[in-house]
């Protein structure tokens, strides 16, 4: 939607450019004595006390006055509709110019600011009452966005600017590319449209919004199977309901392969309410992307992004599905030896083998039980890692900041300043790291409220919150991180950088609100710092005796996340294949089941199972249609810049600066390939994504030698 473009999603899409300095006025704070140093603040099971601490005073959540209790949603609703509603009088009444299109933001500013709150608080809260407002207050935002969709006059003032040769050229870059974004964001909503398309593209906009929520919760729903027709020796792995066993889930780590088998052909059974569902979301995505003039849902979902097409995606995948097919087929010969030593009567390799024989080469090749570096994983040693990370490369130092009563929503979130050196505050990072009942068990980062410079010249500072699943610390030691933990702890710190540093005039275009498939770029770029042992020796050490992560661990540890890394990489190759197939010329020659069948075996590799139906548990569907290779094309950008910038000394701060002002600063005010040549100092091929990719998986052979 128009409004909400940047609005509303994990990690968000939408378009823009930056400030590159001139932002706002510079903010040249002293470190304030309200803050205390990161690590000791999650080291401990408490918030720090700290002095000059506002603690006293009593707030709303985010230090949103009216959001001390559930009904104050209702309040900051009414306000931004009230808001809302002033903005599209002005907008509509204003001469064609640069002011129109700050008003344009300022109108998306307003919703955004309920909306993206309230997307977080309705499924992290512990309060349902909150939870439930919050549901609410989305409900009624959307409906007011479907409403602006549709409002010609209002698009009529964009038209105007867009179709004043004199005023566009008058325009600064920034603004000329973000009110084409707020124009592109209208006409895929249909607003070109005569009076009865227009109302069917409304139409089917709210059909695929229910038909999202319905497959989403389809995809995670158990199957229940008679506990009879399974080997009794075996029931146990499942939960019992009177004469059935309900399978919740794939079981991939489990080591009796009878389990596995059992456990994939019962959950990826057919069900035909979830097929038909897909099926009617596939039709309808379709339907609207050729109701407003595209040729496919694909095309439509790739405008904008570094792919620009489905042609361009197509020729991705398929030339990297090339080169790691050898490299993939050594993987399944390692696999099948394994399986057939562990399993000598039924050694064929199938898909629920995969992830378990995997695993079980990397502990056979390399010794790397978690247990083994956790001690040297403690929170605050991560969190003092990444302040030392982020001060020598951007000049950038997180502070824990004491929260006011009524702020958070749990005693253990941790709020952070984030403080340039000679910038002052950048912004505000919330983190909510810890587990506890009815948490979604998902690591991701969420854009609370947007940057961007205001009326009177003061910048909006961003906020954001990283929510993961960690243990609580006990009473003899601190939370202590898994190896993957811990990456996860920096990808996402990746984001939250993104969303400080994306400073840019108009929040429709700021941090993360940029393409899909740029978007997890410097989320996995921070993955390569995360598996350097010059970063990860600045702050491994053991929590009892100090004593640092030997050398020896970190390379065995990234060693290990090669084997079978082509098989690994091989089988997203088929996600997003898949992807781009439901996405692409419709009606489909064949059923979904039919494709996914026939895309396994030639993309994959490994047999299709009659009666499954691995598709109706592809939850990405709905967050990222036809645009699930996101995630290679981003990995391969993250690995050109590292190897290119990064990888000869991983603290340059002047590397640092350049990553900062290339990529960074922009938010999605560029075109993404743009800032990737603006980075590299060169425009990479398809050819060079391939090879960035291919190249990770090669063995370092030093680490090899040394570990045989």
């Amino acid at each position: 939607s128009a409004m909400l473009a940047g609005c509303r999603q994990v990690v968000p899409a939408a378009l823009g450019r930056a400030l590159r300095g001139r932002a706002a006025r510079p903010c040249h704070r002293a470190v304030s004595t309200s803050w205390c140093p990161v690590g000791a603040a999650f080291d401990v099971k408490q918030q720090p006390q700290m002095r000059g601490s506002a603690a006293g005073r009593v707030t709303g959540l985010f230090g949103v006055p009216e959001l001390s209790c559930p009904e104050g949603f209702q309040e900051a609703q009414d306000k931004a509709l009230q808001e809302s509603e002033q903005l599209v009088q002005k907008a509509c009444t204003t001469p064609p110019g640069p002011e129109t299109v700050m008003i344009f933001d300022q109108l998306s500013d307003s919703l955004c600011r309920v909306a993206d709150l309230a997307d977080f608080v309705k499924i992290a809260h512990p309060d349902f009452a909150f939870r439930e407002a919050a549901e609410e207050a989305c409900r009624n935002i959307g409906t007011m966005v479907e409403k602006l969709n549709t409002d010609v006059e209002l698009c009529q003032s964009l038209r105007r600017l867009l179709a004043d040769e004199i005023v566009v050229n008058s325009l600064d870059p920034e603004t000329r590319r973000v009110a084409e974004l707020f124009m592109f964001d209208f006409e895929i909503s249909g607003i070109h449209l005569d009076e009865e398309k227009r109302k069917k593209a409304v139409n089917l906009n709210v059909r695929i919004l229910d038909l999202c929520n319905e497959f989403l919760t389809g995809t995670h729903l158990p199957n229940k199977i008679d506990k009879h027709i399974l080997p009794e020796h075996i029931r146990y792995n499942f939960t019992a309901e009177g004469n059935y066993l309900q399978v919740a889930g794939l079981h991939a780590d489990c080591p009796d392969d009878l389990v596995r088998e059992a456990a994939y052909k019962i959950f990826l059974y057919p069900n035909a309410e979830q097929l038909s569902c897909l099926e009617e979301l596939l039709t309808s995505r379709n339907s609207l992307a050729q109701l407003v003039g595209y040729d496919t849902f694909a095309h439509r979902a790739l405008q904008g992004t570094m792919a620009k097409n489905p042609e361009t995606v197509r020729q991705f995948l398929e030339k990297l599905s090339e080169q790691l097919s050898k490299r993939t087929q050594k993987d399944f010969e390692m696999m099948t030896k394994t399986k057939m030593k562990l399993n000598p009567q039924n050694s064929k390799l199938m898909p629920w083998d995969h992830p378990y024989y995997s695993g079980v080469l990397r502990a056979e090749r390399y010794n790397i039980d978690p247990g083994l570096y956790c001690p040297f994983f403690s929170l605050g040693a991560c969190m003092e890692g990444l302040n030392s990370l982020f001060s020598q490369l951007l000049g950038i130092s997180l502070y824990a900041e004491q929260t006011q009563r009524g702020e958070v929503w749990s005693d253990d979130i941790r709020k952070l300043a984030v403080v340039h050196e000679t910038e002052g505050l950048l912004g505000y990072i919330y983190c909510d790291f810890f587990q506890r009942p009815d948490k979604p068990h998902q690591d991701c980062h969420f854009t609370v409220r947007g940057g961007r410079l205001k009326e009177n010249g003061e910048y909006q500072l961003p906020v954001v919150v990283l929510m993961l699943s960690l243990p609580l610390s006990t009473s003899s030691a601190p939370t202590l991180l898994s190896p993957g933990m811990m990456e996860n702890l920096f990808h996402e710190m990746g984001h939250a950088m993104h969303s400080m540093l994306g400073r840019t005039r108009y929040q429709h275009v700021t941090g993360t609100r940029c393409p899909t498939d740029f978007a997890e770029v410097p989320s996995i770029l921070m993955e390569y710092f995360a598996n350097d042992y010059r970063v990860v020796n600045q702050f491994a050490r053991h929590y009892k005796t100090g004593q640092p992560l030997p050398k020896n661990m970190v390379s065995r540890l990234c060693e290990s996340k090669k084997v079978c890394a082509a098989a690994d990489m091989q089988l997203q190759v088929f996600y997003a294949a898949l992807d781009q197939i439901y996405h692409g010329k419709h009606p489909l020659e064949k059923s979904t089941t039919e494709i996914l069948k026939e895309t396994q075996e030639k993309v994959y590799g490994l047999p299709y199972v009659p009666n499954t139906a691995w598709q109706l548990r592809f939850s990405h569907l709905v967050g990222y249609g036809a645009k699930y290779y996101s995630y290679l094309m981003s990995r391969a950008v993250a690995s050109m810049v590292w190897k290119q910038c990064f990888a000869q000394d991983p603290f340059d701060r002047a590397m640092g600066e350049r990553y900062r002002r290339e990529m960074l600063a922009h938010g999605g005010g560029k075109e993404p390939i743009r800032m990737v040549q603006g980075m590299l100092q060169k425009s990479p091929s398809v050819e060079d994504f391939v090879d960035a990719l291919v190249s990770d998986l090669d063995q370092d052979f030093e680490t090899f030698l040394t570990d045989s």
